[in-house]
């Protein structure tokens, strides 16, 4: 019996001691837990860094209506971060179906979630199954990594128990949905959406929001632009049959997401109008800085009209079969309200997006290729703007009190007074170039209106046109109106007036605007506001006109130019220049060896400027009114027709001007102008010489010359001294040897 109790005794001692044993190691590892928890979550964020530090956000580049999103820029997250009620409750019902069916149950962490994945993975022998709920997604892609250890998980755990605490479901989801990468570098439903599908994440359909959600867990491999599509597809299926099982969606409504067709974007690098683009981000660049714009998330509302900007482009697109026919490979086209100084419409070349030509050119080098698609010729073109450089000139004229109707001579002129005044020499007798252009159709028509020689395009009356506002003034008139590129001002001679200068579209565009604007001039305008993420506005336009062209001038320049009358022997009674039923002012432009074809036109509301050639300054086969006009007149007429009918206001009659001013002159009178006014002074006294003026041997010898050819001019019998005939100059007095037969110029 003794015995027996010790062996007792023994059993419970060795009971008791292996109790302590174990107490002691329990205590051990509560301990151990203890210090491995204060470790792991020493360092830890606390959650309320999602209101602290906002997501980076790309900036994005709208039309006028912030509608039509433009371009997105981003650096490597693209996001926009969208109200949880903007988003469809498609994507949101296939992501709790897919990530997390109890996530509205559990409290951040599902142990019910993780058995179950758990023993499916057991019992498959996979590791297919993940048990993240959708606030340790959430936790994961702000704070952790993706590398797999205890103590990530223990970290992960923690700030999800906390999270869930301190915020509804609601927001924790709202936080997810803007935050999960989708690959492409779109973060976020909403930058997911338009990067996929080109519609905000509210318009997605089922299949749609399916597909999205099928990508969260490995965006690169599920890619729709890669090899695994199929696959993508597969599980977009998979994310729908869940739905249909939690109730989301009934057996038929599954069917019709099944069958649906899912239509990707065709680029993830996604912009529209992009030359318009472009000149906007340049100045965004200058003012914000590039990483400034692919981290704030600013709002960029532009000017741009989405309608206009897409006719417009089918317009040049529809084109370009034709104009290449003439050896015209590119285009560019510029549309604005002159009212606002709002570009609405600015495309820079006929096709951003096709290659180069011809193969081997190099589009790095400006003027290499025939066609350069990713040379904007609207903003940074350096070209000549031929006979579209006319109405400035005509402008200053009419400014130094010269009208419509004064009446100068087309006639074959010299304007070298070191040339023969025949005007058919090429060298001057001290070796300079000689002057004496022609008209475009090479013919002569003797006194002809300043309204005429405007409308019909006549070069040589414009040339003396150019001399009696004279190059300063006239260069004054078009830096005035906006001509920013005229700067070498010691090397423009007379060929000025017909576009020996470089401009560009742009602004060639809004200066003729100042005509349609009464005098008024606006910079081109492509911004219309830009706020920051949260909707404060930033920056606005304020842009206020300047007047910088006398009412009346303006006025009398668009009722010359809106005279489809006065053009009509040149252009034709039904040119592309004319819009039966509209008044609209048009001028053409042709640059010689028709390198450049421009067409300008506007109404009081509206101006479109055209540009065909090419890069590389190839000739093209222009004929008529030009290659420019027929494309003009199609986005001209669209934009009026779709707008109330407002027309021109004509000027005032004028009345305080010298009959010469007024092209009343007598009858048979065959005296250059220069004979009758001071080029400087038109409404100063009359010159007591007129001879003084180098110009006027040359001009009246042109109207001479001409009178003789057509007979309406009798030679005298007696030639004055050291003449040998009718024509040139007398080797003894210098005189004109063709004396004018009026008795006040003997």
């Amino acid at each position: 019996m003794k015995t027996k109790i010790v062996d007792g005794f023994s059993k419970n001692k060795k009971l008791t001691a292996i109790g302590k044993y174990l107490a002691f190691l329990f205590l051990g590892g509560c301990l151990l837990l203890l210090v491995l928890f204060i470790y792991y979550t020493w360092d830890l964020p606390q959650p309320e860094k999602f209101t602290e530090t906002p997501f980076i956000q790309s900036t994005k580049i709208y039309d006028r209506t912030g509608k039509i999103l433009l371009y997105d820029i981003y650096g490597e997250e693209k996001r926009e971060i969208v109200s949880f009620d903007k988003i469809s409750d498609n994507l949101k019902h296939a992501i709790l179906s897919s990530e997390d069916s109890r996530f509205y149950q559990h409290g951040g962490v599902d142990f019910q979630g993780i058995l179950r994945a758990a023993w499916i993975d057991l019992t498959s022998r996979s590791r297919s199954q993940g048990g993240s709920t959708i606030t340790q997604q959430l936790i994961r892609s702000v704070y952790l990594t993706n590398q797999k250890s205890i103590s990530r998980k223990i970290k992960e755990i923690i700030l999800s128990v906390e999270l869930e605490e301190k915020y509804s479901k609601d927001q924790i989801f709202d936080w997810y949905l803007n935050e999960i990468p989708f690959g492409e570098n779109a973060y976020g439903a909403e930058a997911a959406s338009q990067t996929y599908f080109n519609k905000p994440a509210s318009d997605l359909s089922p299949a749609e929001a399916a597909t999205l959600t099928a990508m969260i867990s490995a965006p690169s491999y599920y890619s729709p632009y890669g090899p695994n599509k199929s696959e993508l597809l597969q599980k977009k299926n998979i994310v729908l049959e869940k739905m249909q099982k939690l109730g989301y969606m009934t057996s038929g409504q599954l069917k019709e997401a099944e069958a649906e067709k899912i239509n990707f974007s065709e680029s993830t690098a996604s912009i529209k109008a992009p030359d318009f683009v472009m000149y906007v981000k340049k100045y965004l660049d200058n003012k914000y800085g590039e990483d400034y714009l692919k981290e704030k998330g600013l709002r960029i509302y532009t000017t741009l009209d989405w309608d206009i900007q897409q006719y417009a482009e089918q317009v040049i697109k529809d084109s370009d079969k034709t104009n290449a026919s003439k050896n015209a490979n590119n285009a560019a086209m510029v549309v604005i309200n002159p009212k606002t100084g709002e570009i609405l419409a600015l495309i820079g070349s006929k096709d951003y997006f096709a290659p180069p030509y011809p193969a081997g050119c190099d589009e790095k080098a400006p003027g290499s290729c025939l066609f350069d698609p990713k040379y904007d010729v609207a903003t940074m073109g350096q070209r000549q703007p031929g006979s579209s450089f006319k109405p400035f000139v005509y402008a200053t004229a009419l400014e130094k009190g010269y009208t419509p109707d004064t009446v100068l001579w087309d006639v074959k002129t010299e304007f070298n007074p070191n040339c023969d005044p025949s005007g058919d020499a090429v060298v001057g007798t001290n070796g300079s170039a000689c002057y004496n252009p022609q008209d475009y159709d090479g013919r002569n028509r003797g006194p002809v209106t300043l309204r005429t020689a405007l409308d019909c395009s006549l070069n040589i009356p414009s040339v003396k046109t150019l001399y009696l506002a004279g190059i300063p003034d006239s260069l004054k008139t078009a830096k005035d109106l906006g001509i920013t590129t005229l700067t070498d001002t010691n090397n423009y001679g007379l060929s000025l007036v017909l576009g020996g200068g470089d401009v560009n579209l742009l602004e060639m565009t809004s200066a003729y605007g100042v005509f349609a604007a009464e005098g008024s001039y606006i910079p081109p305008i492509s911004i219309l506001k830009i706020t920051d993420a949260d909707g404060n506005i930033i920056e606005q336009n304020q842009e206020q006109p300047t007047k910088v062209l006398d009412t009346q001038i303006a006025r009398q320049i668009n009722n010359i130019l809106s005279d489809n009358n006065a053009r009509a022997p040149i252009f034709g009674a039904n040119s592309p220049l004319y819009l039966p039923g509209f008044q609209v002012a048009a001028k053409t432009g042709t640059t010689q060896n028709f390198i450049d074809g421009w067409t300008m036109g506007y109404t009081p509301f509206i101006v479109v400027g055209v540009w065909t050639g090419n890069n590389d300054n190839s000739p093209t086969k222009d004929e008529g009114v030009g290659i420019a006009a027929p494309m003009w007149n199609k986005v001209m007429q669209k934009i009026v027709a779709s707008n109330p009918v407002e027309n021109f206001t004509p000027p005032d009659p004028i009345t305080n001007r010298s009959p010469v001013l007024l092209g009343q002159l007598p009858p048979g009178d065959t005296n250059t102008i220069l004979y009758y006014v001071n080029k400087n002074d038109p409404l100063g006294p009359q010159p007591q010489d007129p001879t003084a003026d180098p110009q006027y041997f040359l001009w009246q010898s042109g109207i001479n010359n001409w009178l003789i050819k057509n007979g309406q001019y009798q030679i005298p019998a007696n030639l004055p001294q050291g003449c040998t005939s009718a024509l040139g100059y007398s080797t003894v007095t210098g005189q004109p040897c063709a004396i004018n037969p009026n008795t006040n110029n003997q």
